[in-house]
């Protein structure tokens, strides 16, 4: 079995805490050498069952990318508005969310909920687990960008129905994730949302409960 030293662990870690949640890009296109190495490493995720349940639509056109920036921007207004009265509500105005049009690379990942079907192993009682693995793969995909000096952003704030009907996905295909990709104007030291004011990084300590939910760890 493979072991590693204290320098690739170190090294590791420096990776995992240099991800960001990218927002502004240069307009280079990514490498195709590069970009096959990052899909490769997130199809290197684990999956319940070995199911691998993940695809990935590589988006270059710009009419379809236009498309989901409507949805994006019907989507954060009616978010805005559920912020009126909120003091947050200026600084959400002024965040930005998305890099879809700017990106040289939109990715949809994808799963496909009917594959191995009829028996899921390991999703019988908790169905959910494939889409789990999905998400797996996103952030394999997300560590491998990062090591190449490549930025990816994470939009949610779209209609997931209208997303995969322009996506033409069929309906055993779920979306899970929608992600701009390229080189980015800068890596920042925090991320974005922590350094705009809308939320620090809680306590780890907080969060590790021993036993049952509520009993602080020793």
């Amino acid at each position: 079995m493979t072991s590693f030293n204290s320098e690739e662990r170190e090294l590791l870690h420096r990776i995992l805490r240099a991800r960001r949640d990218i927002r502004h890009f240069r307009p280079d296109p990514v490498p195709e050498d590069m970009l096959a190495r990052i899909l490769e490493a997130a199809h290197y995720a684990p999956s319940v069952g070995f199911k691998q349940p993940w695809n990935f639509i590589l988006i270059r056109s710009m009419e379809v990318r236009s498309q989901i920036k409507n949805l994006f921007e019907e989507a954060n207004k009616e978010e805005l508005e559920k912020l009126s009265g909120d003091e947050r509500s200026d600084l959400y105005s002024r965040l930005k969310l998305e890099g879809i049009m700017e990106s040289p690379l939109n990715l949809a990942v994808t799963c496909d909920r009917d594959r191995d079907a009829p028996f899921h192993l390991g999703q019988g009682q908790m169905p959910e687990m494939d889409l789990y693995s999905t998400c797996l793969a996103v952030q394999n995909l997300w560590l491998a960008a990062r090591v190449e000096g490549i930025g990816v952003g994470w939009v949610s704030i779209i209609d997931p129905e209208k997303t995969a009907k322009i996506l033409g996905l069929p309906n055993h295909i779920q979306l899970v994730a929608y992600l701009c990709v390229g080189y980015p104007i800068e890596f920042k030291d925090r991320p974005m949302l922590e350094e705009a004011g809308w939320k620090s990084r809680l306590n780890l300590a907080d969060l590790v409960y021993e036993d049952r939910w509520g009993q602080p760890a020793k």
